[in-house]
């Protein structure tokens, strides 16, 4: 399966980044996390029916901490430690947990993947990594640490794959049809430049239930979720796709077409009838799968 992967969706999830301004990414992750909430609340309810109630979850690439607070209230019973490189993330996690009520049983602990899971007190019944596998120069061996974490009859949760997100019809009435696609490809470029740029890098057929096997995990099952808010939609998630959008212009600015550039423009100008702000058939449309197993050994 192809990554169909947003860089603007997943930040380092365990690599450190010194040059990120988390201030204006913390902000862009959490509105991500919280527009998807409606996905994400149908894949853990899924996950529940599948197994007992666990004591220990790990969000192993939580980001600010939307989807480990998700999480704390899917399994009531449970204990959640969010786990990031990136400590400004994790500030933001546990001071969201606190909002929410959930800071008695909620955790945080700062390192890179996989190795901070050694400082784990105990193993761990349900480890969820969304989207923070693929970060991961060696994603064998890292699915084999994970594997490592969990207690016998424990979870691996891997959200990979899936779709792209769909924002506009392929037709916009301004420059070439086809936008979204160009921009796939685009992204496709960079994620594999991405993956082989990581320290070592190891080439790997993305067939996670084959990986986990190889880990000695049980595959117990893929499905994939979708988010759909159609059109016309809300403030809030024009915002985001303009934020989206925006940063997709600003990475692939030379490779783009000079067309695609000018419609990419006028799609961002708030001033324009034609862009995402004003625009009635603005939508956000995506899939997300997830890859369980359990360790029987």
């Amino acid at each position: 399966m192809a990554h169909h992967h947003n860089h603007d969706q997943d930040h380092h999830h365990g690599h450190q980044h010194t040059d990120i301004d988390w201030s204006r990414m913390a902000e862009h992750l959490e509105t991500q996390a919280e527009l998807f909430t409606p996905l994400y609340e149908r894949a853990l309810a899924w996950l529940g029916h599948k197994q007992t109630e666990p004591g220990l979850i790990v969000d192993a690439g939580s980001g600010p901490g939307v989807l480990s607070c998700l999480l704390a209230e899917a399994f009531p019973g449970a204990r959640v430690v969010a786990v990031d490189a990136a400590e400004p993330l994790l500030e933001r996690a546990s001071a969201r947990a606190a909002r929410l009520g959930l800071a008695d049983r909620f955790g945080t602990l700062t390192g890179e993947l996989p190795g901070v899971l050694d400082d784990l007190d105990y193993p761990v019944d349900l480890l969820w990594a969304s989207r923070s596998l693929h970060h991961l120069g060696d994603q064998r061996a890292g699915i084999a640490a994970f594997a490592a974490r969990l207690v016998r009859g424990g979870t691996l949760a891997l959200m990979e794959g899936g779709l792209p997100a769909r924002f506009l019809p392929r037709d916009l009435g301004i420059g070439r049809p086809g936008l979204q696609a160009r921009l796939d490809a685009l992204e496709e470029e960079w994620f594999t430049e991405m993956r082989a740029g990581l320290a070592d890098s190891v080439a790997e057929t993305e067939d996670w239930p084959a990986l986990m096997a190889a880990a000695g995990l049980r595959h117990t099952g893929t499905r994939s979720f979708l988010l759909d808010l159609p059109a016309p939609t809300t403030d809030r998630a024009r915002a985001y796709i303009a934020a989206s959008l925006g940063r997709l212009r600003e990475v692939f600015a030379d490779q783009l077409a000079p067309d695609d550039r000018e419609t990419l423009d006028r799609l961002l100008d708030p001033e324009d009838a034609a862009s995402v702000h004003r625009r009635g058939d603005v939508f956000l449309l995506a899939a997300h799968t997830v890859h369980t197993a359990v360790r029987t050994g």
